[in-house]
């Protein structure tokens, strides 16, 4: 999957285009993530000890990864990612996620 946790990513599609947000969570079976301030969807709630005449919240829905562009850190633009296999110290094999326009490595936000 080209996106994680803690992603900065540009929405490409859909109604909610342009916008730019932190994901959240993501679900790799379904192939969607939650993005922080996209997507946002009406929870009605029944009445509750919380909540004594019930209530309307608004949440992140879940989007499609394929509508979500990874935005580099390096120069800021959407980029997609490509994979390279690199080896660490011990002469374990890990992988990095590369920039495609700059070439530096894509690190989630902190």
């Amino acid at each position: 999957m080209h996106v994680r946790k803690k992603d900065l990513v540009k929405v490409i599609s859909g109604d909610e285009r342009g916008k730019q947000g932190v994901i959240l969570r993501v679900d790799p079976e379904k192939e969607r993530a939650l993005v922080q301030g996209v997507n946002l969807v009406w929870k009605h709630l029944r009445r509750s000890a919380e909540h004594p005449h019930g209530a309307r919240i608004q949440k992140e829905a879940m989007v499609a990864v394929s509508n979500l562009m990874v935005v580099c850190s390096n120069c800021n633009k959407a980029t997609k990612v490509r994979h390279e296999a690199r080896k660490a110290g011990s002469g374990e094999k890990y992988r990095v996620r590369l920039c495609r326009k700059c070439g530096q490595p894509v690190t989630a936000e902190a």
